[in-house]
């Protein structure tokens, strides 16, 4: 297995600890500055029993660690499991309503990394109900240091690291695989298109990350962030592969990438290659991230590469 799958610890013990202390760490901050009341500690929040998951990431968690009936709202990330999606909604993780979330007299939020706005975010650190700030990030390390955020903070601990162990070790697996093949494909991750112009995932970027993770090279990794495309660069970049998703909205969706004249003279044009996965499944870098990998890398390398079972 590559270095990048060593993690050089103690078997998970240290990373629950460093996991278990940040959570520590962070739930002083959920009270007012000089507040008299006492606020929940680490105790009191790994028993919580109404719980407002905020992160499609951090509802999916949730459910793998079985303390979804501890979950009394989602925000509208949350997708899956499919019935996550029936639960009572705060609204979207960006656009939160601070009154909103307190109607549901949490006694912990659980927040992914920007949720927002501030104003509402400050509003709850005010309210004294405990808050844990869930680590976001897309590579491996990150996955882990999620799951294990998420689990501390609800006292499963040891279904957290065996969770995250079962992530990389699958990982782990295709890595080794895909290490096995020769010539990588040359993917362009398309997010939108508009006036004919497609927005493409440069690096740092979870698309960048999930394109890497199942053996493709970005064409488009020079570039930082997303960026809108002229007709000539994308014609320029030669990929292989368009990749898009679904389920995220029309925009996202329903456009033909091969309408567009510069994307349907390179490779992937002249050879339909259109991949098309679910937006939370691909980009949510949750407990299904290694699955959603094997699934991009079986559609990517196709007679070569198995899907997840």
């Amino acid at each position: 297995m590559s270095k990048r799958f060593d993690r050089k610890l103690a078997p998970r013990s240290a990373r629950l600890v460093a996991a278990m202390a940040l959570t520590a760490a962070l739930l002083p901050f959920a009270a007012p500055h000089g507040a008299e009341a006492a606020q929940a500690g680490p105790a009191e929040a790994a028993h919580a029993e109404r719980i407002v998951a905020v992160g499609g990431a951090v509802t999916e968690t949730l459910y793998a660690l079985h303390a979804e009936d501890r979950i009394v709202a989602v925000d509208t990330t949350a997708v899956y499991p499919p019935e996550a999606a029936a639960k009572p909604s705060v609204g979207y993780m960006r656009a939160l309503s601070a009154e909103g979330v307190l109607a549901m007299s949490p006694d912990l939020v659980l927040l992914e990394e920007g949720s927002g706005p501030p104003a509402a975010i400050d509003l709850l650190k005010a309210s004294g109900v405990t808050i844990v700030n869930v680590p976001a990030g897309h590579g491996v390390e990150a996955i882990g240091r999620k799951i294990e955020t998420i689990a501390a903070a609800v006292g499963k601990e040891t279904a957290g690291a065996h969770l995250a162990e079962t992530v990389e070790a699958k990982l782990g697996r295709l890595e080794t695989r895909l290490s096995e093949l020769g010539e990588r494909k040359r993917v362009l991750f398309v997010l939108s298109i508009v006036d004919g112009r497609p927005m493409a995932a440069g690096s740092g970027t979870a698309a960048d990350a999930m394109i890497r993770l199942a053996g493709g090279t970005n064409v488009f990794a020079e570039v930082k962030g997303y960026k809108t495309l002229s007709p000539e660069a994308a014609a320029e970049l030669a990929p292989d592969v368009v990749l898009m998703m679904s389920g995220a909205g029309p925009e996202h969706a329903a456009a033909d990438p091969f309408a567009l004249p510069a994307l349907a003279a390179t490779p992937a044009g002249r050879e339909k290659a259109l991949v098309r996965m679910d937006a939370g499944y691909l980009l949510g870098f949750g407990p299904r991230t290694a699955d959603a990998a094997r699934d991009l890398a079986a559609r990517l390398y196709p007679g070569r590469i198995e899907p997840a079972p």
